[in-house]
């Protein structure tokens, strides 16, 4: 997440743009695993989308998930971004857009999967304590619901369905310790906060 969210990432996620290239996408990627010694357990045969193992300490977390949207939101906005740590540019999405497409994370995965993520209320508690803006645009195309709309019923839905054992389990084994132990308290409430102010806000 460009630096921006402070806790250990599950998987990888991209967009892709082009449809035609997929059959050359999967060569490249499965020569990448290869290189990596990163078993493919499992694959989607209808998208490029990876569930890869590689060797860690007993106990230790040891799957990747690959994961690759297409097509991603007409709205999405990107620009290069300059990974010190490998020292490559790499078009990301804009921090705004990230912030937009996280928003609509928290329910869509209840949706398909029936399962709700602490770290996706981390997410955007991250992005809203650091003052970034999200894209509208981005939400009412994925979501079709006006901006007001959705905030009040993912307001609702986090006030409902997002526990205290929802976000410990999640986040206990992504943040370290001393993190986890002043967040975890807190977490719920203050994004709550921050969508009634942004719901109060759309509504003046």
């Amino acid at each position: 997440m460009r630096g921006i969210i402070n806790r250990f990432s599950v998987d990888l996620d991209f967009d892709l743009i082009d449809f035609a290239i997929i059959p050359e996408l999967r060569v490249h990627l499965e020569k990448i695993f290869k290189k990596l010694d990163l078993k493919i357990e499992d694959q989607s045969k209808k998208v490029p989308q990876y569930f890869l193992k590689y060797t860690s300490t007993t106990g230790e977390r040891n799957t990747l998930k690959l994961d690759i949207t297409f097509p991603p939101p007409k709205s999405s906005e990107y620009e290069p971004v300059r990974f010190t740590e490998i020292d490559r540019i790499i078009h990301c999405q804009t921090i705004p857009t990230m912030f937009a497409n996280k928003l609509v994370t928290v329910m869509e995965r209840f949706e398909k999967f029936k399962s709700i993520a602490g770290r996706d209320i981390f997410d955007i508690h991250t992005f809203f304590m650091k003052g970034y803006r999200y894209k509208p645009e981005i939400i009412e195309e994925r979501t079709g619901k006006g901006i007001t709309e959705f905030l009040q019923i993912l307001n609702d839905f986090i006030e409902k369905k997002v526990t205290q054992t929802v976000i410990d389990q999640d986040l206990n084994t992504l943040l370290p310790p001393e993190h986890f132990r002043k967040i975890r308290g807190i977490l719920k409430r203050e994004v709550l906060i921050f969508l009634k102010d942004e719901i109060n806000r759309h509504e003046k």
